[in-house]
């Protein structure tokens, strides 16, 4: 019951908060843009920067633990699109942000701010490389097929360089990136940058956690339920069954980095599902369904498997 009380409680209660500040009009639309920009363009990227510039680069690469969390990844973003294709027979594009939604986790506005709670500094360079094997396969991977068939005549190699490009210009990964090189180079970071870095830095899990809520307040479930519940099934129980059967191929369950990535593949989907959908208009109603099913049921799953990691 720890786990609940001091970790998951106090996480979903910020959620809670801004879906309230929504709910109750004290912040509305131009709100949520505003907050959404400043975590995902300022306080996220200095924070991922920050805590990888000052970490040595041997004990943030691990290629084994991005190898099996992108092999749980990949193979749920395939269970996603053959129950599309199972389901109401959809063609790629369809398939792919069914995908999406069954496999990209909300592992940088929630998942981070959750490590950290959940396992203190320890936990943020390992919840990074999660973000990172995430964006490359849902941005790279997912938004490649849609392409394939929403800009049918392009070719699948200039296709593949436009997705890239999408995630090169991304600043969450980016930012990974810069702190790597950045604690490859072994430069030391003035005091009053360290400053500036651990302020601005320290507003991105309570601002991320509070922007999911503020997202959700105004969104709701009218239609699109057999495939968002299809996607809520794969993306918060197959997915971390998955990753507790793939992952002790790959580390060791009882480390930290392993547990956060079995934290991470119990995540409910990222709100980037429905942003998708919404720029192709595909899916709208599925991947916004998916969203919020996902994030409420998430409350019972992710504070269950806290129990079962005995995080304190």
């Amino acid at each position: 019951m720890q786990a609940i009380f001091n970790v998951a409680l106090p996480i979903f209660g910020v959620i809670l908060t801004g879906y309230l500040a929504g709910k109750w009009r004290i912040l509305g639309g131009e709100a949520t843009a505003a907050l959404n920009a400043f975590v995902s363009y300022f306080a996220l990227p200095i924070l991922f920067f920050g805590t990888l510039a000052r970490t040595p680069v041997d004990t943030v690469l691990d290629p084994s633990l991005m190898a099996g969390f992108g092999l749980v990844v990949v193979a749920t973003f395939l269970v996603g699109m053959l129950s599309t294709r199972l389901a109401v027979r959809g063609g790629l594009a369809k398939m792919s942000l069914q995908g999406i939604a069954a496999s990209w986790g909300n592992v940088g506005y929630m998942g981070v701010p959750l490590c950290l709670a959940a396992f203190g500094e320890a936990g943020l360079p390992p919840a990074m490389l999660t973000v990172i094997v995430t964006a490359v396969v849902a941005m790279v991977f997912g938004v490649m097929l849609i392409e394939l068939e929403v800009a049918a005549g392009r070719g699948p190699i200039l296709t593949f360089f436009n997705a890239a490009w999408n995630v090169a210009r991304n600043p969450l990964p980016v930012s990974i990136a810069a702190g790597i090189a950045w604690s490859g180079l072994a430069l030391p970071l003035p005091t009053p940058v360290e400053k500036w870095i651990d302020l601005l830095g320290g507003a991105a899990a309570p601002c991320a956690l509070f922007a999911i809520g503020l997202f959700l307040s105004d969104k709701s479930v009218r239609s699109g339920l057999a495939e968002a519940g299809l996607a809520t099934v794969i993306k918060l129980l197959l997915q971390p069954l998955l990753a507790a059967c793939v992952l002790p191929f790959f580390v060791d369950l009882r480390s930290v980095p392993g547990q956060v990535a079995l934290l991470m593949a119990a995540l409910p989907t990222a709100a980037n599902a429905f942003v998708l959908a919404r720029q192709f208009d595909i899916q709208v109603e599925q991947n916004t369904a998916s969203v919020l099913l996902t994030t409420g049921f998430s409350v019972v799953t992710v504070s269950a498997l806290l129990v079962w990691l005995r995080v304190t």
